[in-house]
């Protein structure tokens, strides 16, 4: 179990401790739920009654930051608490000891290559062609399909499906149970009433940097490649049809579904159940608001909320107006009946 001392955080952070520099840490709380042993962070105002209460033996604050109340904890003040939580975090991670080795229960073809310094799980086969990279870890019941390509220091979590031709750049992580390659979801009407199959023969390709959540699903291209572009992350239960292209930096939460074909731009944010139509063209920058649907194309910078997804003030505008309909349709049936009781007249 690792453990550092307060002076070890606020040199690490060039931070000044507030009580005891021995004080000692061997794991990361939220500030509510602090335990001795813990380290924990105030930054959000909400939470300082908190502090005082707290079992937490450190917590970092805001080197601005003048508590009200006396407290138990050891306080860390630095120049921005949130920015040197995420250094920490980083920090614990950095230093948390690697698997390694390479288990004789897994299944690794003789013509497949394995880079230096690589840990692979029991049960994780790795076809005959496949190239992984150096640094990599391949944990239990991973699945390497012929040819796949694989780049250095990427993590594979257990049950990480990965077909056939696919490349997977460096240093992703890819997270349970995420599927790359599966069949497109193409099917022809026959005469007889029923559908052929559309043979999907492209492939997928992640580049560098990327994360993808548990049990995520990345279709194989019809032809041609889907493309996952640098630096995206993509959460849990997400599915991403054939030939479809996200571009760099582009954020979506879990259950997102992006339909066959479609382009979704750079630097895009899409929450949660947010639907895309295919044949659909997503611009660079874009918002798009939770189970939100969109079937019409994107321009760059815009926000997109509703169902079908409207233009930001467009849907607040509208979203005004429905909350008042049932009050608005009294007052149109009153006014009917005042029409038809002058026409008596």
């Amino acid at each position: 179990m690792m453990e550092f001392s307060a002076e070890m955080i606020a040199g690490f952070l060039g931070g000044e401790v507030v009580g005891d520099k021995d004080a000692k840490v061997h794991t990361v709380s939220s500030i509510e739920e602090g335990k001795a042993g813990s380290l924990s962070y105030l930054t959000n105002p909400k939470y300082e009654p908190f502090l005082y209460t707290t079992q937490s033996s450190i917590v970092l604050v805001d080197r601005a930051f003048e508590p009200a109340q006396p407290v138990a904890a050891t306080l860390i003040r630095v120049d921005n608490a949130a920015a040197c939580v995420l250094r920490l975090l980083e920090m614990y991670n950095a230093a948390r000891p690697r698997r390694e080795g390479i288990s004789a229960r897994a299944a690794i073809a003789e013509k497949a290559s394995l880079g230096e310094k690589c840990y692979v799980g029991d049960f994780t086969v790795i076809e005959e062609g496949a190239e992984v990279g150096r640094d990599c870890q391949i944990y239990p019941q991973v699945y390497i399909g012929r040819g796949v390509r694989i780049g250095d220091g990427t993590t594979l979590y257990p049950g990480v499906k990965i077909y056939e031709g696919c490349v997977v750049g460096s240093r992703c992580i890819l997270h349970a149970g995420a599927v790359i390659g599966a069949d497109g979801f193409g099917f022809m009407p026959n005469a007889a009433g029923g559908f052929d199959k559309i043979p999907q023969l492209g492939n997928v390709v992640i580049e560098d940097d990327v994360e993808i959540g548990a049990n995520t699903c990345i279709d194989r291209a019809k032809t041609d490649s889907t493309v996952i572009r640098r630096g995206v992350k993509l959460d849990n239960l997400i599915q991403i049809g054939h030939n479809v292209q996200i571009g760099e930096n582009t954020v979506s939460s879990a259950q997102t579904g992006i339909a066959g074909t479609s382009r979704v731009g750079r630097n895009c944010f899409l929450a949660g159940q947010v639907g895309i139509a295919d044949h659909v063209t997503v611009g660079d920058r874009v918002k798009i608001g939770s189970k939100s649907g969109v079937d019409k194309n994107v321009g760059d910078d815009e926000v997109r909320l509703g169902y079908p997804a409207l233009p930001g003030m467009q849907y607040h505008r509208s979203s005004a107006v429905f909350k008042n309909l049932p009050e608005l349709a009294r007052r149109v049936a009153e006014l009917e009946k005042q029409i038809e009781n002058l026409k008596k007249q």
